[in-house]
């Protein structure tokens, strides 16, 4: 589901300075509160629970209601450590499970109202930079390095040096769906691990030269599966809790040992990773013997720490432009200059939209104007596809681009804009139902309009007056009669709305 951020003014936080963050892998909940101090990073409290809500996933991709259910409940008990914190503070963010089913908007729907908070699903490049993020935070080092998270059903691989991630891709193979496939009845075979681990390596095969050794010195593991290994072969006084090939190997042989699940018995073996523990294990052999890894070690950081620490960016951002930064921003001025956007036409819509936004919408979010000017940096990215209605070209690239920063999620809403910058209202007639949004496309299309010469234009020549559900759009002295080609497109544009739109424009004549 695809929440628009609401304009309602927010309520005070109980608990200023704190950050939440809730990762709702395809194996596990976690919720993170921490505050950051001087740079420094301070946990204030960690929730876990066992969903599997990726074992929930139907033949047909759709998630079942008994897994549902069981998101649901986490989500209401995080909700109750929530009280107290405000929007802007929690970032919920959800992984390849709800990238995967078909019918995750219903589960949104229904998981955003028991939570009280929006959830954002993630790309698997998004997810994989915010896990880089929270390593190299919480575990820096300079020299170069391999990262990998093993999930429920997917793994993530991040080459980086410093804090920069040089190279972050997600593969779908995780230790959920491959302990589903092949160890399915709970049986160890030498066959199930044979084939788990093929087609682990079929999955990842694509990565062998750009996460080959020469690439990087040292290997860590961030994810639930690697800590729980390194738990085992600690416990076990294999080693010292690195994980290895030779480790594995003997972590394999105790599970064929015991035949079954039900019967395997390992000092530091939780019962809630009992079920997956053989998918994990193929998985890090895999690739430690194609990837030439010798030591794996656990990693202090991981995606909620990540969540946190970009969280943290933004809110600095927000409150000191000057000094902040968001990624964001990076990630549109990229597609702009990848796509070939020309950059002036963008400015001059944007102060026009951002003008008029702003005059019938003074208390809108922080959130939704930024998406509104995102809308309008990148409003023709799809000319680079197709001059003709390029405006679906740009709202297609803009629901399917990877931008590190952005969730799934925000980029749908911001296409959803441009795909409503121009032509008839029915193709956005759902989303003009949210109030919020029919403000925003307004202000852009306007926008559009006044720049339709591609000249220069004075943003406030043009302005609207909003009285309720209607505006007035009125003009400086002359203008009007001085651009008659635009005064026509706005009449046309009136005609629009009166048919098939929400709000009532009328032209000051």
């Amino acid at each position: 589901m695809d929440r628009t951020p609401s304009s309602s003014p927010e309520p005070a936080s109980r608990w200023p300075g704190q950050l939440a963050a809730i990762d709702m892998g395809s194996n596990s909940f976690r919720l993170e509160i921490g505050q950051l101090i001087d740079g420094r990073y301070r946990r204030i409290d960690y929730l876990k629970e066992t969903v599997r809500l990726g074992a929930g996933l139907d033949l047909n991709g759709l998630l079942t209601e008994e897994a549902t259910m069981r998101g649901l409940a986490c989500l209401a008990r995080f909700a109750q450590r929530l009280k107290g914190f405000v929007v802007p503070q929690v970032r919920a963010v959800a992984t390849q499970t709800l990238r995967e089913a078909r019918n995750r908007d219903q589960f949104l729907a229904r998981a955003q109202a028991e939570l009280g908070f929006p959830i954002e699903v993630i790309s698997g490049r998004e997810e994989a930079r915010l896990i880089y993020a929270g390593v190299a935070r919480l575990q820096p080092s300079s020299v170069p390095r391999l990262v990998v998270d093993i999930g429920g059903r997917s793994t993530e691989m991040i080459l980086g040096q410093g804090r920069k991630p040089i190279r972050a891709e997600s593969f779908q193979v995780g230790s959920v769906s491959l302990s589903l496939k092949y160890f399915g009845e709970g049986r160890f075979t030498e066959e199930a691990f044979r084939q788990a681990q093929v087609a682990a390596g079929a999955e990842l095969e694509e990565a062998l030269e750009p996460f080959a050794a020469v690439h990087w010195q040292e290997a860590l593991g961030s994810s639930g599966t690697v800590g729980a290994v390194s738990q085992l072969l600690g416990a076990s006084g294999v080693s010292d809790g690195r994980i290895t090939p030779d480790g594995l190997r003997w972590l394999m042989e105790q599970c064929l040992r015991a035949g079954k699940v039900d019967r395997l018995t390992l000092p530091g073996l939780k019962d809630e990773r009992r079920a997956v523990i053989a998918g994990g294990l193929s998985i890090l052999y895999t690739l430690c013997t194609h990837f030439g890894i010798q030591a794996l070690l656990p990693a202090r950081g991981a995606l909620r720490q990540g969540v946190i620490f970009d969280l943290d960016e933004r809110l600095h951002a927000t409150e000191l432009p000057q000094d902040g930064h968001d990624i964001r921003d990076a990630s549109v001025r990229e597609l702009q200059r990848r796509f070939m956007v020309d950059t002036h036409q963008a400015e001059r819509v944007t102060r026009v939209a951002q003008t008029l936004y702003e005059s019938v919408h003074p208390r809108a979010t922080v959130e939704a104007r930024r998406e509104l000017l995102w809308a309008c940096a990148l409003h023709e990215i799809g000319m680079m596809v197709s001059h003709h209605d390029h405006h679906r070209h740009s709202a297609y690239v803009l629901s399917h681009v990877d931008a590190a920063g952005f969730s799934q999620s925000q980029l749908r809403r911001v296409g959803e804009l441009v795909l409503g910058q121009r032509g008839g209202l029915r193709k956005i007639e759902q989303s003009l139902t949210r109030e919020d949004f029919a403000w925003q496309v307004l202000c852009l299309r306007l926008g559009v309009i006044k720049c339709h010469a591609r000249g220069e234009v004075v943003a406030d020549a043009m302005s609207l007056r909003r009285n309720g559900a209607s505006a007035q759009i009125e003009f400086a002295p002359g203008w009007s009669e001085a651009n008659p080609r635009t005064r026509h497109l706005l009449n046309e544009e009136l005609a629009l709305w009166e048919r098939n739109g929400p709000l009532k424009l009328e032209l000051r004549r």
